[in-house]
């Protein structure tokens, strides 16, 4: 039990900037509120939402900001009104409002999950880059783009967190063929590990689906880049294609898209945001991540941490990601 006054060790930022304004600090440890379940965190995923938090896509910091959206780890303490753990359970936990960052971080009590799973138990290493990436890739896939039986699909970014991830649930829900695009060569080596059919360069993707798929194209887009690459997208999509839009990697401006083009060429364009989703309809994030840690516990999905590096080297793993040279899953250990 965590008990007021505790102090516990963080990475936070006090100002948007580049990789150095995250510091390690001491800070009081949170309470669990009503509904709330606090977290002995052993692993903290990084996440580029949390590389766009630092540098200011979302605002400026509220005095000192915790970064940090999933982490796993035991429970510590429960808040008023939370039933079905006792402390030390393991967990993994997304964090709708980040904190992952540090010692110990509160979560709504909907957004913990046990790994202890019908199929499995889930070791707290794998589970530390579950809870954000997870119920994304299967949100995207059963939700904004309706992946049907037989769908073809091609995912952006296919070497990262969400897209190796992904590329196996995508199998999973009956994916008839899945194609990828990476930045390099490396990156395509090792997005061929999760089960791709090909994978192509970004650079001149459209004519190598084309040519992949006889010309008919794709039904199913997952684009976490944006830009350019959002447009050319919508070149290769086969009639009623719909692309998914998840996030703005390359940071271009919004797009000023025609909408008439969409109706002429049959071709729809859809959006997925887990923050929207946690406050809208937060029953469905949790069946989405119940259902996805199913199949990591069956061992149909493999979650790839790459690398784990301690809570105050937070600042090397941004300056990887940021720069486009990470591949899977890096992991921050406490």
């Amino acid at each position: 039990m965590i008990t007021g006054g505790h102090v516990m060790q963080a990475v936070g930022f006090d100002e948007n900037g580049g990789p150095e304004v995250l510091r390690s600090v001491a800070v009081p440890a949170p309470q669990a509120g009503p509904g709330e379940v606090l977290v002995r965190v052993a692993y903290a995923g990084v996440n580029y939402a949390e590389v766009q938090h630092r540098l200011g896509d979302f605002g400026p910091p509220d005095l000192l900001d915790i970064p940090g959206m999933e982490a796993s780890g035991h429970v510590a303490a429960l808040g008023e009104g939370v039933s079905g753990f006792v402390v030390g359970d393991p967990v993994a936990a997304y964090l709708p409002d980040g904190g992952g960052y540090a010692e110990f971080a509160v979560a709504p009590a909907r957004f913990v999950f046990s790994l202890r799973t019908p199929m499995g138990e889930i070791d707290l290493r794998t589970a530390g880059g579950a809870a954000l990436v997870l119920p994304t890739a299967y949100g995207i896939l059963a939700e904004a783009v309706r992946l049907r039986p037989g769908d073809t699909v091609l995912i952006h970014a296919a070497a990262g967190g969400v897209g190796s991830v992904a590329a196996q649930i995508a199998r999973a829900l009956g994916a008839g063929a899945v194609y990828g695009t990476v930045g390099n060569d490396d990156k395509a080596v090792y997005a061929k590990r999760f089960g791709y059919d090909a994978v192509f360069q970004r650079d001149g993707f459209p004519d190598a689906v084309r040519d992949t798929t006889g010309g008919r194209g794709v039904d199913v887009v997952l684009d976490p880049i944006g830009g350019p690459t959002r447009i050319a997208s919508l070149e290769v999509l086969a009639p009623f294609g719909r692309i998914a839009v998840y996030g703005e990697a390359a940071r271009h401006p919004d797009l000023n898209l025609p909408v008439l083009p969409l109706w002429k060429h049959n071709r729809a364009l859809t959006g997925y945001n887990i923050g929207d989703v946690s406050r809208r309809a937060p029953d469905l994030l949790r069946a989405h991540a119940l259902a996805a840690l199913e199949l990591v516990a069956s061992g149909a999905v493999r979650i790839d941490v790459t690398d784990v590096l301690p809570l105050a080297a937070a600042a090397q793993a941004h300056e990887r990601m940021q720069a486009g040279r990470n591949q899977g899953k890096t992991l921050l250990r406490t």
